[in-house]
């Protein structure tokens, strides 16, 4: 079962980590996002592979958005 990431405020992609195919575990981080000075890592709720990366660096993204699917 696909599992949604999805972000949690308004924040600037500062830095993606992962990338689609890679292998991930529970805690990994997939992107970091930069909201009001501060890095808030996006990290894996659970192990699988990262089959969707829905954002870019640089990429704007809202309450909501989508950014990566694990399987």
């Amino acid at each position: 079962m696909a599992e949604e990431i999805r972000a949690e405020m308004v924040a600037n992609v500062w830095k993606v980590v992962a990338a689609a195919g890679d292998t991930v575990a529970e805690g990994d981080t997939l992107v970091i996002l930069e909201s009001m000075k501060m890095e808030i890592p996006v990290v894996a709720e659970s192990d699988g592979v990262l089959r969707q990366l829905a954002v870019n660096e640089g990429d704007v993204v809202q309450e909501g958005d989508l950014i990566a699917v694990i399987e």
